[in-house]
């Protein structure tokens, strides 16, 4: 292993935090939280100075060797993304906010991998401004990556090591270069990224300002426009209201709901537009299935409602038909792009518009996107290959070609999605025995809800598919923190398996990788 790069490179990624961490100290500085004492100062600061000193002192070091393996950079991805969790819990420690270490680490683990789960089951506006924009920013660091950002300033190499880095945290099948070099490459990324953000952020300005229930006025200004575009953006799924995003007005649902749809196309197919090439995003036979799954999960999910909730079309108004296609359109963009953010508790939907979502929860957006899951690619090629193979068992003679975006896939290819998605469900499987091992199982929690396998089958895949809610006491109007501190670690380990795709973590913690 070239044990001196790997730190040095993990220096660039403690700058990069200690540099972030400024602009939540800046909303804290703004907020003149200082007034409510020096710990919310201290908060952003103390971990500031730790990881820029820390990071300085590692580019000291000077590597023999300048390239990168394949597995050491899958290890480094997995140590990144640890680091930054490890370092990015503390401003909720020192200021109070979260003050049991384990649940900060999981509430960052939770924001950096755009999973947007939490421990947090009392009033959320009770936090401060600055842990609700630091929270809220972790989505947006986390969406598109944290080393495809660090990437630009990392020299190019001709062994590939760059891209090793890129494959291993890129979602999906389908990595490689938009551009000749890399840094142009991640640049484009970027770009994209940034751009849609701020044109969501200006959209979401137009929201105005919403009054709940019990008349609570919800304000929804260039803050919340900002916390609401890092979620969509980094499709995490943080809310910074009671409700998640129940009590904002439905312009702004609509506008966050696409958004979410747009964040979870392949940004390969932004950059295709942007220089003309418009056949070829249509040809896209991902984006195709993409779109057509959001479709016929929007339209079941309201027929169902009309004929089990409301008795029947004829009992629908223009007002009401509205109110039912607005989070259908909402909860579905919401769950297959793994945001996870809420405009209703889906748990009163039917049965049939439950299991639509669980099934969404497991096929995710598009590879190259920044949401979670399987991938709706991984689902194409798994189901073509399976067919092609149940044809050749009936004709032997028939030569197997599955085909996929117009190209045949190589048996290679089909086999890591195979692999891929039997890792999936194997982890999945040990982490509900582990959560079934937990002693609140079998208690009342929230809502009269008892707690046992629908809460931790849906927390399971939840976590490892980056959603956030689950159904009962994980659903939409419940939290996480009820699991023991054992289980939270395990479901914080989920997270990054899963944000990761597997591989990187399984590497990280093989022996084997850090032999030389």
């Amino acid at each position: 292993m070239n044990g001196k790069l790997i730190s040095k490179i993990l220096g660039k990624i403690m700058i990069l935090e200690g540099i972030l961490m400024i602009l939540p100290l800046i909303v804290s500085l703004v907020y003149r939280e200082y007034q409510k004492g020096i710990k919310y100062i201290l908060a952003f600061l103390i971990p500031i100075l730790i990881l820029i000193v820390v990071g300085y002192l590692l580019q000291l070091l000077k590597p023999e060797r300048k390239g990168l393996y394949q597995k050491e950079g899958f290890a480094i991805c997995a140590l990144v993304w640890i680091i930054m969790t490890l370092f990015g819990a503390l401003p909720f420690v020192i200021n109070g906010d979260i003050p049991n270490y384990i649940d900060a680490l999981f509430e960052t683990m939770s924001g950096l991998t755009t999973t947007g789960a939490s421990i947090i089951d009392w009033d959320i506006t009770s936090l401060s401004k600055s842990s609700l924009f630091w929270r809220s920013f972790t989505h947006w660091i986390g969406g598109m990556g944290i080393l495809v950002f660090i990437l630009i300033f990392i020299p190019e190499s001709d062994d590939g090591s760059s891209l090793h880095l890129l494959k291993a945290e890129s979602p999906g099948p389908q990595v490689g270069k938009l551009a000749s070099k890399m840094k142009v490459t991640t640049r484009i990324l970027y770009l994209i990224y940034f751009a849609m953000t701020i044109i969501e952020i200006i959209l979401l300005l137009f929201t105005g300002d919403t009054i709940g229930p019990d008349g609570t006025v919800y304000e929804f200004g260039l803050f919340e426009s900002l916390l609401a575009s890092f979620g969509s953006a980094g499709t995490g799924g943080f809310g910074f209201f009671p409700g998640s995003m129940e009590f904002i007005t439905p312009y702004a649902q609509y506008v966050i709901a696409t958004f979410l749809i747009l964040f979870g196309i392949n940004f390969s197919l932004y950059f295709l537009l942007i220089i003309g090439k418009v056949k070829e995003v249509f040809k896209s036979e991902e984006l195709k299935t993409y779109l057509l799954v959001i479709f016929s999960a929007v339209v079941l999910i309201c027929i169902n409602i009309i004929i089990n909730i409301y008795n029947g079309i004829q009992n629908i108004t223009g007002v009401d038909f509205e109110y039912i296609f607005r989070h259908a359109y909402f909860q579905v963009a919401s769950i297959i792009t793994t945001t996870g953010f809420s405009s209703v508790n889906y748990e009163y939907w039917p049965e049939l518009s439950k299991t639509i979502i669980i099934i969404l929860m497991l096929f995710g957006a598009m590879a190259g996107s920044t949401g979670g899951g399987i991938k709706i690619s991984r689902i194409v090629i798994a189901f073509k290959s399976g067919f092609a193979k149940i044809k050749k068992l009936i004709n032997p003679r028939y030569i197997v070609k599955t085909k996929f975006e117009g190209k045949v896939l190589d048996e290679t290819t089909s086999n890591d999605v195979f692999a891929f998605i039997t890792m999936y469900f194997v982890i999945a499987f040990i982490v509900i025995l582990i959560l079934s091992c937990d002693p609140i199982n079998g208690t009342i929690t929230i809502d009269n809800m008892k707690h046992g396998f629908t809460s931790n089958f849906t927390a399971t895949i939840s976590c490892l598919s980056n959603i956030g809610p689950g159904f009962e006491t994980v659903g939409p109007y419940g939290s996480f923190a009820s699991y023991s501190y054992f289980s939270k670690i395990i479901l914080t380990l989920t997270m990054l398996i899963g944000r990761l795709e597997i591989l990187p973590v399984l590497i990280l913690f093989t022996p084997k990788t850090w032999r030389k």
